[in-house]
């Protein structure tokens, strides 16, 4: 994911990774309002005039430091078992929302609600394939009589995911091993089929 191309001299790659490094390091140290654009061009040594060039605004760098560190598709743990693979899915979340890219994110998504842009940007590259994955999930669970059939998918999705995103922006409860056992042990027991609930 980049920025869209703007007129002028094409970008140095170099630079560009020298922008995005001192981009990450920023967002961690001192956060994404605290950070200005001036202090990226001081730390990466390109100026302010040839960053205005390449993205429109410090946000816009920001989101393609964030996105370009992380993998844009989750993994698919296919255990053979809709409660291990969901179990497997969520703590690979709660553990990004537990880090620092977790921090990052949660202020990217404040930004997100006045700057539509940063809100399409992980939509797209972040929200969309982790939705994605867990739907896969899911109907892989229906498919084999493990889970509901008569839930609305996406309600479903819904239903695992926003505890997590509910917890790292409100920071009012822990996102460890236990928390996520209770949050999925709980959901299952509206979303499981009854035959699958009760082996379990």
């Amino acid at each position: 994911m980049s920025a869209p191309p703007r007129p002028g001299r094409p970008r140095s790659e170099q630079s560009r990774q020298s922008v995005l490094r001192a981009a990450s390091e920023l967002l961690r140290e001192a956060g994404l309002r605290a950070m200005t654009t001036e202090e990226i061009a001081n730390r990466s040594g390109v100026s302010k005039a040839t960053i205005y060039k390449w993205w429109p605004n410090k946000y816009a760098v920001a989101i393609e430091a964030f996105l370009g560190e992380l993998m844009a598709e989750a993994p698919d743990p296919d255990t053979g078992s809709a409660r291990e693979d969901i179990l497997g899915v969520i703590r690979g979340l709660a553990h990004f929302y537990s880090g620092a890219s977790g921090r990052v994110f949660a202020q990217l998504v404040g930004e997100g609600q006045s700057d539509t842009t940063v809100a399409a940007e992980l939509q797209a590259h972040l929200v969309a394939p982790r939705r994605a994955l867990m739907r896969t999930v899911w109907d892989r669970g229906v498919a084999r009589g493990e889970l509901r059939d008569d839930v609305d998918p996406d309600v479903a999705v819904d239903l695992l995911l926003g505890p997590l995103l509910y917890r790292l922006l409100l920071g009012h409860a822990p996102l460890d091993a236990p928390a996520i056992d209770a949050i999925i042990g709980s959901a299952l027991g509206g979303l499981a089929a009854e035959r699958a609930y009760h082996q379990n």
